[in-house]
């Protein structure tokens, strides 16, 4: 290698060296989509580095955040797993956790059986990985909402996070959550999934006491940049990485925008479902445009007619940091714009919905033909190249 590989810990480190974060939305199935676009990430920071088939994107960044079925992506990436590898078991596990039965589509009852993603995800990850155990060779955080309380939980395997270590009040360390199962938890999308009970303690009187945890995509981190941003500069988290242009590059991956039309269609019998995805949406959008306002960008978009990108905008003088996010409109135009043949496909109306293993094919090609057209070389600042061995 012509480039110092770092181990979790020195990923972790806050000296004032340039850092790296990578940040994948939630999405169901559409993380393919993501994975189309991580591939070109992949082969041009390979190439970047002069670096052979050894190059992992767990080498370049320092911290990998993930969401929902980014969590998935995020906690294989941080594994040294390659894209390619993730994206044959993403496969092969859309198809058989998604898989309908008429028992499972009646009202108050999880569309899909959770037994059969747990099966996918103890292969992928092992069943004794623990989010502190040395599998993870780079930062880990991913985005769960624990449901009894109420709040979102951003859990890493920062070792100096206060959370981290088992405490003397029996309180378990997040070190020693099962990987799998905090993925499970972030992944345990209401009417899609049952949620996921992880044991948080052993309790005052040696009784275990439990938390029950769902999607994290139920908060306002289902893009989990922002949140991944704020873990690693407030204080409270004990990352203390610095602020700047040239200090801290954000890279945000998303899982295609939605087709509006498409989500009112599916959820026309359900006011309270609609309204649910709307303020999620509206969620998306503060994001990116909060993370635009206080950073450098050369991706920036048009965030509506009155704001245009917020070029002439910055939140304190200064960019934070410099932010990239790459995504794919979802809508007719926006797909057609990337290859009108795939406008054409019968999957076109449903391409928007989590839960089509029949769209990942088409997902996965728009990801990467969005990555052609998207991702530059230039947009990664030399400034955050890899130090040489």
């Amino acid at each position: 290698m012509s480039y110092q590989i770092l181990s979790r810990d020195e990923h972790f480190l806050s000296e004032g060296r340039p850092r790296r974060i990578l940040a994948l939305d939630g999405g169901g199935l559409r993380g393919v989509l993501s994975l189309g676009i991580l591939e070109k990430i992949e082969d041009l920071l390979r190439e970047r580095h002069a670096c052979d088939e050894g190059f992992r994107l767990s080498h370049y960044f320092d911290l990998i955040a993930g969401t929902s079925t980014g969590a998935i992506i995020a906690g294989a990436l941080a594994q040294g797993r390659s894209v390619g590898d993730i994206t044959d078991k993403y496969f092969s596990l859309g198809r058989r956790v998604f898989k309908r039965s008429a028992f499972r589509q009646v009202p108050l009852r999880a569309r899909y059986d959770e037994q059969a993603l747990v099966s996918e995800l103890k292969d992928l990850f092992g069943v004794d990985t623990t989010l502190g155990g040395p599998q993870l060779l780079t930062g880990l955080l991913v985005v769960i909402k624990r449901l009894d309380s109420g709040s979102p939980w951003p859990v890493s395997n920062n070792p100096r996070g206060r959370y981290f270590s088992t405490g003397t009040n029996g309180r378990m360390g997040n070190g020693e959550y099962p990987l799998w199962q905090v993925v499970r938890a972030s992944t345990a999308a209401p009417f899609y999934f049952q949620p996921e009970s992880i044991t948080i303690s052993g309790g005052p009187s040696g009784t275990p006491v439990t938390g029950s945890f769902i999607d994290g995509g139920v908060s306002p981190f289902n893009n989990p940049a922002l949140q991944a941003l704020m873990y690693a500069t407030l204080e409270g988290y004990r990352v203390g990485w610095a602020t700047g242009a040239e200090k801290l590059l954000l890279v945000s991956i998303g899982t295609g925008a939605a087709d509006p039309a498409v989500g009112k269609a599916r959820l026309a019998a359900s006011h309270a479902a609609r309204a649910l995805m709307s303020v999620l949406q509206d969620c998306a959008v503060m994001q990116e445009t909060m993370l635009q306002w206080m950073s450098a960008s050369p991706t920036a978009r048009t965030i509506d007619r009155e704001l245009g990108d917020l070029a002439g905008d910055l939140l304190s003088g200064a960019p934070l940091l410099s932010y990239l996010r790459y995504n794919v409109d979802l809508r007719l135009e926006g797909v057609h714009a990337l290859g009108g043949s795939l406008a054409a496909t019968d999957a076109m109306s449903s391409l928007s919905a989590m839960d089509v293993p029949g769209n990942m094919e088409v997902l996965h090609r728009l990801g990467g033909l969005a990555a052609s057209r998207d991702v530059r070389d230039t947009d990664f600042g030399t400034v955050f190249d890899l130090p040489p061995a």
